[in-house]
C-alpha cells in the first residue's frame, strides 16, 4: 500500500470514491507538530480542483494508469472516435475528456489514459508539440520587425493562435499543446 511518501506530480489518486491528479505537492513541518503533506489535486472524471492535507505516513489510493497510443479518426455528436493503433480497436470519449480538442485534425497521433481497473479512459491528451497548417493569416507589415509583434492565424483544425508577422498563409507551424502557442516554423 502506497503512503505519503509516494505522492509525485501527475500521480492519480482515489480520494472520496473520485480520481484526482497531483498537481503540485510539499510538506510543512513544525517544531513540535508531525509533519504534514498537502497537494493541489485537479480531477480527472470531474472538474473540480481541490488542496488535501494528509499527515506525514498516511496511507494513499493511487491508481494504476496506462498510456495507450491512439489516432484520432473523427468528431462527430457521440464525441471523439479513436483508434488503438496496435489493437485497431475503436473507442468515442467525450469532448470534455480530451485536453485541447481544437488542435485534433484527422489521422492525430494522441495519448489515451485508461484505468487498469475499469479499462474505461480516463483522458485524452496530445503529444507535447503538433505541426499545422495555418490556412489564414493577415499579410505582416514590411518593416515592422523591431518588437515580438504578433498577429491573429486560423490553423486548419479551426483554432486560432497568435503568431508572429514573418508567418504566412499555407506555413507549417509548431504549436506548444500545453499552452497553445507558437513555437517555431516548419519547413514543408
Amino acid at each position: 500500500m502506497a503512503n505519503t511518501a509516494d505522492i509525485r506530480n501527475g500521480l492519480i489518486l482515489k480520494l472520496d470514491g473520485a480520481l484526482y491528479s497531483v498537481v503540485e505537492f510539499g510538506q510543512n513541518k513544525t517544531a513540535r507538530a508531525a509533519a504534514k503533506v498537502w497537494a493541489k489535486l485537479k480531477g480527472v472524471d470531474n472538474n473540480r480542483s481541490i488542496e488535501h492535507t494528509w499527515n506525514s505516513g498516511d496511507t494513499v489510493y493511487p491508481v494504476r494508469v496506462e498510456r495507450r497510443n491512439y489516432q484520432f479518426l473523427y468528431k462527430d455528436d457521440s464525441g471523439f472516435n479513436l483508434m488503438d493503433n496496435d489493437t485497431f480497436e475503436q473507442i468515442v470519449v467525450a469532448e470534455t475528456m480530451v485536453s485541447r480538442p481544437d488542435l485534433f485534425k484527422d489521422g492525430q497521433e494522441c495519448t489515451v489514459m485508461i484505468n487498469t481497473e475499469t479499462e474505461m479512459p480516463m483522458g485524452v491528451e496530445l503529444p507535447a508539440s503538433i505541426v499545422l497548417r495555418v490556412t489564414y493569416t493577415e499579410p505582416g507589415l514590411k518593416g515592422d520587425t523591431a518588437t515580438r509583434t504578433l498577429k491573429p492565424a486560423t490553423l486548419e483544425t479551426g483554432a486560432s493562435v497568435n503568431v508572429p508577422l514573418f508567418v504566412d498563409n499555407d506555413e507549417l507551424i509548431k504549436i506548444n499543446t500545453v499552452t497553445g502557442e507558437y513555437v517555431e516554423r516548419v519547413k514543408g
